[in-house]
């Protein structure tokens, strides 16, 4: 829109004060023409869409005498006020929302002063228009009525919609929502509404269109930004109908059906047609074009269709009849027309169900008595058995099926049509079994297939079985564990087995017997399974604690089972400790232990676990502890020296008598006691050095002493290997010099080892500790009999190598004895032999056989649990 200059008048007072004749000169606005956002408001125009709090513009204005100069805008009495102003710097802000719709323009009345004088202008602001108006339809929604014959391409409306903006914002174009789904077309500009050239309207396939039209402005700059608004409204067209259609015959296809009891006159079937043209429709006439033979007649109004004679005269079982249905106009004249074919079909009544027949005429209970278990494929001959259906054609078509338990039996055939021989088949031998059904019942069921009565008969069919010895004993478990004490007296029983067979009478009856390796001192019952031990067997842990074998259950027909029996000798505190020797003499050197043993022949713990006390000690108490559970005596810890064992004491023997119990924790509970002379001496300096006071520190710890030899031996090898290659590397480099002078090295004479053997018996106690390196052969003699180890020879000791030393051979091993590591002073009691019972390989697979097993059966009760 045009800036338009308004005419301003302004205002000029002046005061003039009574003491002073000086002139005052008015204030006055700046007139900076248009398009400047500061001066009077003159020429100033706004966009509606100026946000509210915006600063829109500057009052701007002077004094001729240089006062200071205050704003103000005022507004005619009852309009609204849009806008503030600054009085001091004159800044206007816009305060209500503006619509150029509803306003198009604002008077304003702005205003400067000096404080003396006023001048007031009145100027007017025009609203310039933004896009923020959507178009409006003046005659939508509407509904309108087009007939279906109208022709393609024909106008059938004109949309019309305005838009209250100006501009581009204001220019209406028109669209439909889904033009490529719909019969009709939409002129853009103008906005009318046509049918599509190549299309036309049809009642019967669609009565109504709901057309959706769009109505969008051109755009337009709103916010700052290009915005376009769009309405939408719908039309909704009724198409009307012309009669252009023929009749169709509803329901279709058609059949009907001629019984054999109809008479002349029974209706068979009832046609029914409509005109095509549903909005206005015609009424119909009905008529026979061909094939009714004469023998019907059809209803000209109702189109029912009735026989003319009896059944019986009737020479065809098909009709095919061609019925035409007419329309008729007002006039009464026949017009379009429509054919359709009834399918009249003359069938036999279904009045006899099926019926089943034995030997001697109809029957519907069938027997049978048989063996159990008959192969499969087997015809059940006792069996003879005719179904009859005395209908024609699908009502003497019927289905047979037998119904019982499982699927033992099988029907054949399965399909009938009139008549025929029923066999029964095996179909499932073992569930034919006498121990779950003494005798099986059936049902033999007949029922037709293809009729509306689905009439149908049953025949039942017993069938007694007749036992025979098809099973053989099977026993409660695979397997059974049982324990027996020790000592039991013979004839104890030991475990009771049951095996069961569900044959009946003889065959029913099982015996037990028992075999295998680990049977020979056991028996059993044969009727009970009470597995008990010889008269004369006498069970000992220590001897034999397992035990496995077979029992078998057997019936009159040789038919059996078999299970394992696994029997374990529970272990009994039957045997006390015992020492090898009641009284036993050691020498202890001080700050070492000597050891006691004990051996109970007890299979099991805490039976055969022994405890060690020291009962008395003479002349003193009080000087030794023991070991419990090894039975190693030491000096209490604080005695370090013989000294200090005759200041405790007040004794100066160095032998002692110590009463020794070794107890077992079985209950009842055994012990058994033994004296122990033990002569104590201090530790001396070896003759052999170091080395000497080495073995005898480390004389209980054989490993230790095996590792030092090692290490001493390796050390020696690697020199020997250091030392010979830088030779050897000289005497190369030498060569190469002075190939002509050769080094010829005599070997060092070395003297043989000879290593005092520490089991001799020393004179005296100074001796016990000396290495001598003498003695090319000694004869040991076994001081300490409780080490199980008797006399042997040393041999001499071969003469060492040159590099690298090795250590003397160790005693020659006797078979049947201990083999010891490395010996120590002390001496210790040896363990008493155990008797073990002598394996042959056939206890060792029953061994192996009694682990698996018993795995299995752990295995068994956890998967149940």
């Amino acid at each position: 829109m045009k800036n338009v200059k308004i005419l301003h008048f302004p205002l000029l007072f002046l005061f003039v004060h009574p003491c002073f004749a000086h002139a005052d000169f008015a204030p006055y606005f700046y007139d900076n023409g248009p398009y400047i956002y500061n001066g009077n408001l003159a020429l100033f125009s706004l966009s509606e869409d100026t946000a509210v709090g915006t600063t829109i513009y500057c009052l701007n204005g002077t004094d001729p005498e240089g006062q200071e100069v205050r704003y103000g805008v005022s507004f005619d009495p009852g309009s609204k006020e849009y806008f503030r102003v600054d009085p001091k710097s004159g800044n206007i802000t816009l305060v209500e929302q503006l619509d150029r719709e509803k306003q198009d323009s604002i008077d304003v009345l702005v205003s400067i002063t000096d404080g003396r004088s006023k001048v007031v202008e009145r100027v007017t602001v025009f609203v310039m228009d933004a896009n923020d108006e959507k178009p409006e339809f003046q005659n939508m929604p509407a509904l309108i009525d087009v007939l279906e014959t109208t022709e393609s391409g024909s106008s059938i409306y004109k949309v019309e919609a305005v838009d209250k903006d100006t501009g581009s914002g204001g220019s209406v174009t028109y669209f439909l929502q889904n033009p490529q789904s719909t019969l009709f077309a939409m002129d853009r500009n103008s906005g009318v509404l046509r049918i599509k050239y190549g299309e036309m309207l049809d009642y019967e396939k669609t009565k109504t269109h709901f057309v959706t039209v769009i109505a969008k402005d051109s755009g337009g700059n709103f916010n700052g930004k290009e915005q376009f608004m769009s309405s939408s409204a719908t039309l909704t067209i009724n198409v009307i109908d012309a009669q252009d259609t023929p009749p169709s015959f509803i329901g279709t296809p058609y059949f009907g059906y001629v019984y054999e009891i109809s008479v002349p006159g029974s209706e068979i079937f009832t046609v029914l047609a409509k005109d095509g043209d549903g909005g206005n429709p015609n009424p119909i006439r009905y008529s026979f074009e061909e094939g009714d033979d004469g023998v019907f007649s059809i209803n000209k109004t109702s189109g029912c269709i009735t026989l003319l004679i009896l059944p019986i005269y009737l020479k065809r079982e098909i009709f095919n009849i061609k019925v035409k249905a007419t329309e008729v106009s007002p006039e009464g004249r026949l017009v379009d027309y429509g054919v359709t074919t009834v399918v009249i079909r003359v069938v036999d009544l279904n009045n006899n169900p099926p019926t089943f027949y034995g030997e001697n005429g109809p029957q519907n209970m069938f027997e049978l008595t048989m063996n159990e278990h008959p192969p499969e494929g087997e015809i059940l001959r006792g069996l003879k058995i005719t179904v009859n259906d005395s209908d024609q054609g699908a009502n003497a078509k019927f289905n047979l099926r037998l119904i019982g338990p499982g699927r033992m039996l099988r029907v054949v055939p399965q399909t009938v049509l009139n008549e025929a021989q029923v066999t029964i088949l095996v179909e499932d031998s073992a569930a034919m079994d006498y121990e779950k059904h003494h005798f099986l019942t059936y049902k033999l069921l007949a029922a037709e297939i293809d009729t509306p009565e689905r009439f149908s008969a049953t025949a039942d069919i017993v069938i007694h079985l007749l036992d025979t010895n098809d099973n053989a004993p099977k026993f409660s478990s695979e397997y059974y564990i049982a324990r027996i004490p020790e000592n039991s007296p013979g004839g104890s029983n030991v475990v009771s087995v049951t095996a069961t067979d569900p044959d009946s009478g003889p065959w029913g009856d099982v015996k037990y017997s028992i075999y295998g390796s680990g049977a020979d001192l056991f028996l059993i019952q044969p009727i009970s399974g009470i597995v008990y031990t010889q008269p004369w067997a006498s069970l000992d842990a220590e001897v034999r604690s397992k035990y496995n074998f077979y029992v078998k259950a057997e019936d009159a027909e040789g038919k059996y089972s078999l299970a394992e029996v696994f029997v374990t000798v529970l272990d009994l505190n039957d045997h006390p400790p015992a020492f090898n020797d009641n009284f036993v003499e050691k020498t202890m050197v001080i700050g070492a232990p000597v050891k006691i043993e004990a051996v109970d022949e007890d299979a099991e713990v805490p039976n055969n676990v022994i405890e060690y006390a020291i009962m008395r000690a003479e002349p003193d108490n009080n000087i030794f502890d023991i070991n419990t559970d090894t039975g190693e005596i030491m000096l209490k810890s604080y005695i370090k020296s013989m000294a200090i064992i005759q200041n405790i004491t007040q004794h100066r023997e160095c032998t002692w008598s110590l009463v020794v119990q070794a107890r077992d924790r079985g209950q009842p509970s055994f012990s058994t006691t033994a004296v122990i002379k033990i002569d104590i001496t201090e530790a001396t300096q070896l003759s052999g050095g170091p080395l000497g006071s080495f073995f005898m520190q480390n004389r209980n710890k054989p490993l230790q002493i095996l590792g030092m030899l090692a290490g001493v031996i390796s050390l020696m090898v690697i020199v020997t290997v250091i030392i010979s290659t830088a030779t050897f590397m000289r005497n190369k480099k030498s060569n190469r010099i002075l190939p002509n002078r050769r080094v010829r090295r005599r070997p060092p004479t070395q003297q043989p080892w000879n290593l005092r053997n520490p089991f001799k018996v020393p004179e005296t106690p100074g001796e016990k500790f000396r290495v001598d390196e003498e003695e090319p052969e000694v004869i040991v003699e076994n001081v300490n009999y409780n080490n199980n180890v008797t006399d042997f020879v040393v041999r001499q000791w071969p003469p060492p190598p040159s590099a690298p030393s090795l250590p003397p051979p160790p005693p020659t091993y006797i078979p049947g004895q201990r083999q010891w590591a490395v010996p120590t002073v002390s001496a210790t009691v040896a363990p008493k032999p155990r008797k073990k019972p002598n394996m042959n390989r056939q206890d060792t697979v029953n061994l192996a056989l009694v682990s698996e097993l018993k795995m299995r059966f752990e295995q068994k009760r956890m998967l149940k649990h």
